[in-house]
């Protein structure tokens, strides 16, 4: 079974917005308690939450592109109305 390039490039466009937009919250709030508890001494455990802060942070940028392209960033956009 034949499967192009541009449906596997789509496909991982599509799983880190996922992750960006589903996990984002998860992933810092026991990232945040698993800090607070303890003391990272493992290369691994390092390494395994700068890697999903960053998957996070390539899903918000993606994101933030795809906002962009559909015209929601014109001036007064995000004003809110008194």
């Amino acid at each position: 079974m034949y499967v192009s390039a541009y449906k596997v490039k789509q496909f991982i466009i599509f799983l880190l917005r996922w992750i960006g937009n589903n996990l984002s919250i998860p992933f810092w709030v026991v990232g945040h308690i698993h800090l607070s508890l303890n003391v990272y001494e493992d290369i691994h455990e390092i390494l395994s939450s700068f890697g999903m802060n960053i998957l996070v942070g390539i899903g918000f940028w993606l994101e933030w592109r795809v906002y962009k392209k559909e015209g929601n960033e014109e001036e007064g956009s995000f004003r809110v109305e008194k």
